[in-house]
């Protein structure tokens, strides 16, 4: 039982921004299944307390906060009514991201300025939030981002802003590991290529373009969000106790290939 224990999360924590979405309230899930109390926040209040409910229904404890995670004071009272209700943070999972697609040449600012501040200003505002708790509390913690293959590749589409928002995120996570390592505080990355949510049910309904997409992957198929959530829970918990700094592929093979 000694390695089994290594992946229980009972005792433990974990606050999932962006868990009203697909990816979040997959890990969510996880961490509720191996034992953990979890805080679903989302910029949808409705959105954090319809997956709470849900995850309260197998009889994990958890609560549902409203978070804006560009903004400090909204993210620092996020945490505090997450601690309130279930205790120190253990986990900090960043499920939240953003993207608009327009060519580089024809970028506007505004919409770069958007994406920025969800994915990568957002990204340290929560990181910053979880670190104060877990520093004071003084046992340690887990940060956890999800990036993406295109934090470390390009593509042939507009997604200028999004790229240097994750690319950005990637190199965030590794300083952040190495300032923190001191505290025992522990921050990855998870980098997921194309990835099957409501979000994207059309395009992948779409012959053509999954065709083209699965082509492209030498596993032949799309990630599916319980393949991040497996990945969540191994960064969580004590079965990862010496990885830090890393930003983990989660694709299939594509960085493989290129």
């Amino acid at each position: 039982m000694k390695y089994q224990r290594l992946f229980s999360l009972e005792g433990k924590v974990a606050f999932v921004a962006g868990g009203g979405g697909a990816i979040g309230a997959e890990m969510a899930r996880a961490c509720a299944d191996y034992g953990a109390k979890v805080a679903i926040a989302d910029l949808s209040i409705d959105a954090a307390t319809t997956v709470a409910h849900e995850i309260a229904e197998t009889g994990a404890k958890t609560t549902g906060v409203a978070v804006n995670i560009t903004d400090v004071d909204s993210t620092a009272e996020a945490v505090a009514q997450a601690e309130d209700a279930l205790g120190p943070l253990d986990i900090m999972i960043n499920a939240a991201g953003i993207h608009i697609e327009q060519p580089a040449e024809e970028y506007d600012i505004a919409s770069w300025d958007k994406v920025l501040a969800v994915n990568l200003k957002g990204g340290f505002i929560l990181s910053q939030a979880a670190a104060r708790s877990m520093i004071a509390r003084g046992s340690g913690g887990s940060i956890i981002h999800v990036t993406s293959v295109r934090s470390g590749l390009g593509i042939r589409r507009g997604y200028a802003s999004y790229v240097a928002s994750k690319g950005g995120l990637a190199l965030l996570i590794k300083q952040l590991a190495t300032e923190w390592a001191k505290y025992q505080i522990r921050v990855n990355g998870i980098a997921p290529t194309f990835t099957r949510t409501p979000l994207v049910t059309d395009y992948l309904n779409d012959p053509a373009f999954y065709n083209a997409l699965v082509e492209r992957i030498p596993m032949g198929r799309v990630c599916e969000t319980e393949d991040l959530a497996g990945i969540a829970l191994f960064l969580a918990s004590d079965a990862s106790s010496f990885i830090t700094g890393q930003n983990i592929f989660v694709d299939g093979g594509v960085t493989a290939t290129q």
